[in-house]
């Protein structure tokens, strides 16, 4: 009797709003497997994902011969002597044998939910082309066996669609696979679930060939599949079920990204003090996100150089449903899930109000710098300030024109926030100096282009957050900016753009390549250069509802143009 399970089906949908998921139906007739050879143990150094090395590359045409020109169906016989046309080793038949099944057979998503319509019979599989997951593993038996291959078909548990972190494992299985015997070693692999996905509603196979699970290292093979037999583990020491039931399941996109350990490793985890924090190690640049209850909020994702850090602060207490999505930076195609945890949260963490706006990364990193940002004066994702103000400063390796926004989430602020931000140039570098209007959680996002690159659109850089928990903080706006002020000039003095009535203020700005500069309003005052290039001089307020600083760029120029304009509070 071959007993079904919501195991049997696997759900993997890539796109974020989707959860990823696989699963089979179990082969419980497989009593008869002998393990008197599979003790081998494969100690994993990280080096390759296969319990044998293998160059994919040379085995293009072999891949493309059997998945395209043999269409045979007459029996398994003769499916297999065609296949075998092309191969010479041992190891190359298996790989015919692999690719023509991972691409023929489907899913048979009827059978799954009507026992009377599938079948586990090799031969009614091949005519029929579909298959649970005892039908793939005993026509890929049958096939090794006409190839010459000693192969026997695993049963076991896994943790397929039904699977939920946490969950318990009784009984005698829910799914099946094989391992085989190639150069004196045993091997384990997946037919099932390396030829494609049914749909989240169970109702339709989509061919979507996955490569992991053809002679998948057992230490990475133990994630997901646990023989009712342990010596079939290939492990020393081996895993035990209780073990299995508590590890976080990494999913195939876990590896395939290139990720190498994640921490913590078990899939249930507990916040503290309102706050949870995920680790990623990657080999290579990766791209992250994440969902908590489907939604992509309450975390915070830092990219580092070697992976990331995700830290959630979930918005209520009780159980809630973490998963991570990863990709490799060059690659086109969406996320991947590649794990996913049960969260438990005993306390909120009232202070960290993440804004609805934020994108990931949050924070200077790797991905900064191949967009011409280098050596952040401010290295956290979040900037803390006791007096509102703060200043983030950068090394430009390439020639950036810039475009800043900072937002305060569900307040009702009057000033514009732009004015709150003021940039300065020196050479190569670049300072956004920022003083906010009130207390509270600010997004700061940094939007550049290279000045050469055609169009007007900037791109996202980076985000900062900046935090600020003392009420009485109240900074005015910076001076308006004319369009004739260029970023590399410097304002010293005054940096409020709002001024005090009926007072004398010193003015200090540094303005190269200018001939004159003059402060005022009703009354003009010229400022003087000094020896270090900063234009000084002082002016009053008194009768003024503004002051404005202009410069004349050359002697014989009959005007000046305006660069800075401050508000002078009512009398």
């Amino acid at each position: 009797m071959v007993l079904l399970s919501n195991a049997d089906i696997r759900f993997c949908n890539i796109r974020v709003d989707h959860q990823c998921r696989r699963g089979f139906i179990a082969d419980n007739k497989n009593k008869e497997i002998s393990v008197k050879t599979a003790g081998f143990a494969y100690p994993w150094d990280q080096s390759s994902l296969k319990s044998l090395q293998v160059d994919l590359k040379k085995f293009k045409q072999l891949d493309d011969f059997a998945s395209q020109q043999v269409s045979t169906r007459s029996s398994v016989e003769v499916l297999v002597k065609e296949l075998l046309q092309k191969a010479q080793t041992d190891l190359e038949k298996l790989r015919a044998i692999w690719i023509w099944v991972t691409h023929h057979i489907e899913y048979d998503v009827k059978g799954y939910y009507n026992t009377e319509l599938r079948t586990g019979v090799p031969g009614d599989v091949l005519q029929s082309g579909k298959a649970v997951c005892a039908g793939y593993a005993g026509l890929f038996k049958e096939m090794c066996r006409f190839a010459g291959i000693n192969c026997v078909m695993v049963s076991g548990h896994s943790k397929g669609f039904s699977y939920e972190p946490g969950d318990r494992f009784t009984g005698s299985g829910n799914h099946a696979w094989n391992a085989v015997s190639l150069e004196g070693r045993w091997h384990l692999l997946d037919s099932t679930w390396g030829a494609g996905n049914v749909s989240r509603n169970s109702s339709q196979f989509t061919f979507q060939y996955n490569e992991f699970y053809f002679l998948t290292h057992p230490a990475l093979f133990i994630g997901d599949h646990f023989p009712l037999k342990d010596e079939w583990q290939l492990l020393n020491p081996r895993v035990s079920l209780r073990q299995f039931e508590k590890a976080l399941m990494k999913m195939s996109g876990f590896y395939s990204c290139d990720l190498r350990s994640i921490n913590p490793d078990s899939s249930l985890i507990e916040t503290a003090n309102g706050k949870a924090t995920i680790t990623v190690k990657s080999q290579s640049p990766a791209l992250f996100t994440h969902t908590l209850n489907g939604k992509d909020e309450c975390g915070i994702i830092t990219l580092t150089a070697h992976g990331m850090i995700l830290d959630i602060y979930p918005k209520s207490t009780g159980k809630h449903k973490l998963n991570i999505f990863a990709k490799p930076f060059d690659a086109t195609e969406t996320y991947d899930c590649v794990c996913e945890y049960q969260l438990q949260c005993e306390s909120v963490h009232k202070e960290m109000k993440l804004p609805s706006a934020m994108m990931n990364p949050v924070g200077p990193s790797w991905l900064t710098e191949m967009k011409g940002l280098l050596q952040p004066s401010q290295c956290s994702p979040i900037v803390y300030t006791q007096d509102g103000r703060c200043a983030f400063r950068f090394l430009l390796e390439k020639d950036l024109s810039f475009v800043l926004k900072l937002s305060l989430e569900n307040v009702n602020v009057s000033d514009d926030l732009s004015r709150h931000v003021f940039i300065y140039r020196e050479g190569n570098w670049v300072e956004f100096k920022i003083q906010i209007p009130r207390a509270g959680m600010y997004l700061f996002t940094i939007f550049a282009k290279e000045k050469s690159a055609p169009g007007k659109n900037h791109h996202f850089v980076c985000n900062y957050l900046i935090s600020c928990s003392n009420p009485s903080v109240q900074w005015p706006v910076f001076p308006l900016v004319y369009a004739s002020w260029q970023q590399e000039y410097e304002l010293v003095e005054p940096l409020s753009g709002v001024l005090p009535a009926q007072r004398t203020l010193q003015f200090k700005v540094k303005i190269p390549g200018v001939e004159k500069v003059l402060v005022g309003s009703r009354d003009t005052q010229e400022l003087s250069v000094s020896s270090d290039g900063y234009w000084t001089g002082s002016c009053s307020t008194a009768g003024c509802k503004d002051l404005t600083v202009m410069v004349r760029h050359k002697p014989n120029d009959s005007s000046y143009s305006l660069v800075l304009q401050y508000q002078v509070e009512n009398n």
